[in-house]
């Protein structure tokens, strides 16, 4: 009877420890994973954010991966504007740079889009 119980005791316990070994890697898998995931918000009217929406569209269909020679991406930047680094959330980030510093909103870079056909 002893013995049964000393199985028993061992069983569970190694059952216990298999089941915190399993939390413990799913806790570290979790934390590399948020930790390489890159984030980007940016804080734009809805008219600018509209008119990025409109730009993408026209400018890849929306695509992140769209390529046209040295251009990439939903907003088509050139390569060398995205450092390697082909990210959605670079794509975003240095999309409102690019707009920012060249025509101040992204309605502005619609009218121009409009009136050349590029921005």
């Amino acid at each position: 009877m002893s013995l049964k119980k000393a199985i028993i005791a061992i069983m569970t316990t190694l059952t216990l420890f298999g089941a915190f070994q399993a939390a413990t890697t799913e806790e570290t898998a979790n934390a590399q994973t948020t930790s390489v995931t890159k984030t980007y918000k940016s804080n734009l009217s809805k008219a600018n954010l509209a008119a990025k929406k409109w730009i993408a569209f026209h400018e890849s269909r929306g695509s992140y991966t769209a390529r046209n020679g040295r251009y990439v991406g939903r907003y088509q930047l050139s390569s060398s504007y995205l450092h390697g680094d082909y990210s959605k959330a670079n794509q975003e980030k240095t999309a409102d740079r690019y707009v920012k510093a060249r025509y101040g909103s992204w309605v502005n870079a619609k009218k121009h889009w409009r009136a050349y056909g590029w921005y």
